[in-house]
């Protein structure tokens, strides 16, 4: 983990590099100041005739608390998720293995092994309970939107992260978070049309938890990225 002064310090390319999915959060909340000056930050996301889709829930102290409780309530009583957007995408051949690869080594510097369930369902739930992160943010966007949208909604997200990344700020997106929607309208008081994408916790690493020490790598760049003159 960097100090707010070293990541003061930083290039673009220094946080892109830095950022990392981060499963485990000090007891720290972050400033109020500094997670103004870091959500400001993000508003300069671009987007499709500069609209802003994003709408962005955090919840801190007694409101996260409560989230927390009762999304682990319903996950350990066997409450069926009900997101807005399914998660369709099934991956194979080489993506496939890109994804095995990433759950050995996250599941590896647990120290859980692939006969372990009782040891996978704790890492799992570790999701509904944010890391223990002292904040958690819940994008979304209005329900007359549709792929190209929610594509504005994922610039906006990375752009959150590195302002995070940039400020001494660790988070970990997650897909999970749209598991229960209709509890962060209740909790928040939004209106039924504003539709939940993706979630996002975050705060200070505590890098005792064994989950931060894994470190994914990338494809070579000619797997993913084509030139022609």
């Amino acid at each position: 983990m960097i100090s707010a002064e070293q990541a003061a310090q930083l290039t673009l390319e220094e946080a892109i590099r830095e950022r990392h999915s981060v499963r485990g959060f000090l007891d720290k909340p972050v400033a109020p100041e500094v997670m103004k000056k870091v959500f400001e930050l993000a508003q300069w996301a671009p987007s499709n005739c500069n609209v802003q889709p994003w709408r962005v829930y955090v919840a801190s102290g007694a409101t996260r608390d409560h989230l927390r409780a009762e999304m682990t309530r319903q996950i350990t009583s066997g409450v069926a998720p009900n997101p807005d957007y399914e998660y369709t995408s099934k991956f194979e051949g080489g993506y496939r293995k890109l994804q095995v690869d990433c759950a050995v080594g996250l599941y590896g510097a647990m120290g859980i092994g692939r006969e372990d369930s009782a040891g996978r369902m704790r890492a799992s739930l570790r999701n509904f309970e944010f890391f223990d992160a002292p904040h958690v943010a819940f994008l979304a966007m209005g329900s007359q939107f549709r792929e190209p949208v929610a594509l504005d909604v994922g610039i906006y997200l990375q752009t959150l992260m590195l302002a995070m990344t940039a400020n001494g700020i660790s988070c970990c997106a997650q897909g999970s978070m749209r598991s229960f929607p209709d509890l962060v309208r209740e909790v928040f008081e939004i209106e039924e049309s504003v539709r939940v994408l993706v979630g996002l916790s975050f705060g200070y690493e505590d890098e005792s938890v064994p989950a931060n020490t894994a470190r994914m790598t990338r494809s070579p760049l000619g797997e993913n990225v084509f030139f022609k003159d």
